[in-house]
């Protein structure tokens, strides 16, 4: 089991930038598989990036490719989703989550989740 908690959440303007963090708590982190899902409100929990627990296979939404980074501290336990030019569409709640099977991009997969974090992007 690994505890999991989001933080960097916040309010920008479009195009601007924020950056995600996902600090783990426990033993088993650095061999899981950690992915990021987000859920708009009155809407599903979709995928949007995972990264293998070495970090050498990832994988992103296709809406977020070339705006969005998804990485790794092993050593720091801690996982991260760069986002920029941010867009009103991204406006969700944010998801970090570690499974040890390996990265996927199906939320049913992962076995822990953090509580959240809210990112609102608006003028």
């Amino acid at each position: 089991q690994v505890h999991l908690v989001e933080s960097g959440g916040g309010l920008v303007q479009p195009g601007g930038s924020l950056k995600l963090s996902c600090a783990a708590s426990g033993r088993t982190f650095s061999s899981a598989a950690m992915g990021w899902f987000r859920q708009a409100p009155g809407k599903g929990r979709d995928f949007v990036a995972a990264i293998s627990w070495s970090g050498g296979t990832i994988y992103y939404e296709d809406s977020v490719k070339a705006r969005f980074t998804i990485s790794r501290d092993n050593g720091k336990n801690t996982g991260y989703l760069q986002m920029n030019n941010l867009k009103p569409e991204d406006t969700a709640v944010y998801y970090c989550a570690a499974t040890r099977y390996g990265a996927s991009r199906d939320y049913q997969r992962y076995e822990d989740w953090g509580q959240g974090t809210q990112v609102t992007v608006s003028s």
